[in-house]
């Protein structure tokens, strides 16, 4: 018997007795509760809410914090008069990389760690989310699910080529313990709460 094969014989004989598989309702969340846990977690990480009723209040946010000059772009139709450009889907992403703020939609927020589900339908580019400045989400209060687990059984079903969860502002303190914003994405993010 080789040193690999005495290895496995002596992990299979010492393995624990089967267990039943766990009831997966300690893994929900109440919804009531999801869309204050979203809140206090984003804002946790360094994000930031703002609870709004119509596109309007979010073009008066995003005018009174960003003045002329800066780049925005967006995707969402309702905030046309927000952007400096017509974006086109899909540019090359060097195009992208003098964007001030991105203003993009989610399908929904998880509650556990403050993140946004998107896919490419709603990014015109992938790399948008990531190379732009300032991060804008949109997304319906509704649409906030308590836990990952909810998140995945969510999209389950669903078919795209490219999605991402994206949490809070880019941080890092790996080099040296320096804290870096924006190193591998925004500098910041901004989550707006319709509904």
């Amino acid at each position: 018997m080789t040193s690999r094969e005495k290895i496995l014989a002596a992990v299979k004989q010492n393995q624990p007795e089967s267990v039943p598989m766990p009831d997966i309702a300690f893994l929900t969340g109440e919804p009531v509760e999801a869309t204050e846990k979203f809140v206090t977690t984003l804002t946790t990480i360094g994000g930031r809410v703002y609870r709004v009723g119509s596109y309007d209040e979010i073009a008066a946010i995003v005018k009174q914090n960003y003045t002329g000059g800066q780049r925005i772009i967006t995707l969402i139709p309702e905030l046309a008069e927000i952007t400096t450009e017509v974006f086109a889907p899909q540019p090359a992403a060097h195009h992208l990389q003098d964007v001030e703020l991105a203003v993009l939609k989610a399908h929904f927020g998880v509650a556990e760690n403050g993140a946004v589900w998107v896919t490419e339908e709603l990014l015109g580019h992938r790399a948008l989310p990531f190379i732009t400045q300032h991060l804008a989400v949109v997304v319906n209060a509704a649409d906030i699910v308590p836990t990952m687990h909810q998140a995945y059984a969510r999209n389950i079903d669903l078919s795209y080529g490219y999605g991402a969860f994206i949490a809070g502002p880019s941080k890092t303190a790996d080099i040296e313990q320096s804290l870096v914003i924006g190193a591998h994405g925004s500098r910041s993010m901004t989550v707006f709460l319709m509904g």
